[in-house]
């Protein structure tokens, strides 16, 4: 039976043309969601990320509302700071475009975080609009490593909206098990309201393209160990620099890849004196799978402690491009589940160097794996159209 269409509202800062992370998974999202014939509005801001600089942008997608506010917003170079100026800013623009905008809504998409803008708009939302949540990240547990009165402080304000825009929600879609169990058990949940539903891929393979574009940073003599995407805290970014310096002093035949930008990312570049780590900016969408086919092995690096604040948005992407992989993650955690049940290739619990270089010289003794189950894998758990179904169902 066809689904009834549906005007819908997408509540987040992160949208299109940002290239990355959140800003590229929920502008394939309202994509697929147009292209099903509903009617999709978002309330975001020009782009700013992942360098944290707003860049006006017109750019608009056919049949798709976008109104942007932001474009005054300046941020911190400190990570707690322009979080602040985010939530408050974003908060502030919702607040003045809720009214006109919730007019003939059924249903309205928030994507958290951030979580103030949503919170701030609850007494104002029409009862009869649907709300369907989603969460990439637990911020409360990104807040738990950090210490001092003013971020004890920060995490109590964290909790109280947290809570409450979860419980808001007829429905909270979660991107991994152990998220949603973590938020289930934090904030008192109510299990019927909940769902989890894994990012989905988003890049298409094309078999017969020529790859020629990355030539001249990814040359063919060499093997190449990459991080791609954005460079934030929970990737444990120095420490992974500090793998990358090790690993590359052990096995000067491989050379070593920082593909991102941002803050975080432009300070270990300027410190880095080892000639065989690399720092690129992002390539374009149209290099992505290149990008991919060329790296011998992609890291995917979590933060210890950090696995069930979120899942990697990359890692279907990943799977689907049939690339090695090497994630560094929790004990236990959605990721070391999946792996090691399907066989897959390969994850660690710690971030011992000398275990990260055996797991990499494993990598270099089986060669001729093709990882199609890695494909497989991406067929069966990541796609898009699970993902607007687990949205649309009553």
């Amino acid at each position: 039976m066809k689904t009834t269409l549906k005007n819908i509202l997408f509540i987040s800062p992160f949208f299109f043309p940002e290239p990355i992370s959140t800003g590229k998974f929920n502008t394939d999202l309202v994509i697929a969601l147009r292209d099903e014939g509903h009617h999709v509005k978002t309330l975001c801001f020009h782009p700013f990320y992942p360098k944290w600089k707003t860049k006006r942008s017109n750019m608009q997608l056919e049949g798709v509302t976008i109104i942007r506010g932001g474009k005054r917003v300046y941020y911190s170079s400190k990570t707690s700071a322009r979080r602040i100026i985010l939530e408050l800013s974003y908060a502030f623009f919702i607040l003045r475009k809720i009214f006109k905008h919730q007019r003939n809504t059924d249903i309205i998409i928030p994507v958290f975080p951030p979580s103030l803008a949503f919170y701030c708009t609850l007494p104002f939302l029409k009862k009869d609009i649907k709300k369907v949540g989603m969460v990439h990240d637990l911020q409360e547990v990104y807040s738990q490593e950090k210490k001092g009165f003013l971020f004890k402080w920060i995490k109590k304000r964290i909790h109280k909206v947290e809570k409450k825009v979860y419980q808001s929600c007829d429905k909270l879609i979660f991107l991994s098990k152990e998220m949603k169990e973590t938020a289930q058990k934090m904030y008192q949940l109510n299990e019927a309201n909940l769902a989890i539903q894994y990012p989905f891929v988003n890049i298409k393979t094309n078999k017969n393209k020529r790859f020629e574009d990355l030539e001249n940073i990814l040359p063919n003599n060499k093997k190449h160990i990459v991080y791609s995407g954005a460079l934030g805290e929970k990737q444990n970014p120095v420490e992974l620099y500090n793998v990358f310096n090790y690993c590359s002093k052990k096995r000067p035949q491989l050379r070593f890849h920082f593909f991102s930008q941002g803050g975080i990312f432009e300070k270990l570049k300027d410190k880095n004196t080892n000639s065989e780590i690399k720092f690129h900016d992002l390539v374009e969408i149209e290099q992505v799978e290149e990008l991919y086919k060329k790296s011998f092995v992609q890291i995917i690096p979590q933060l210890p402690g950090t696995s069930k604040g979120s899942l990697p948005s990359k890692l279907p992407n990943l799977l689907a491009s049939k690339c090695n992989i090497l994630c560094i993650t929790d004990s236990g955690s959605d990721i070391d589940i999946l792996f090691k049940k399907n066989q897959l290739k390969k994850v660690i619990t710690c971030w011992n160097f000398e275990l990260i270089l055996k797991s990499i010289d494993e990598f270099l003794l089986d060669e001729k794996v093709d990882n199609f189950k890695h494909f497989e894998i991406s067929e069966s758990l990541f796609h898009i159209n699970s993902m607007i179904n687990t949205i649309l169902e009553q």
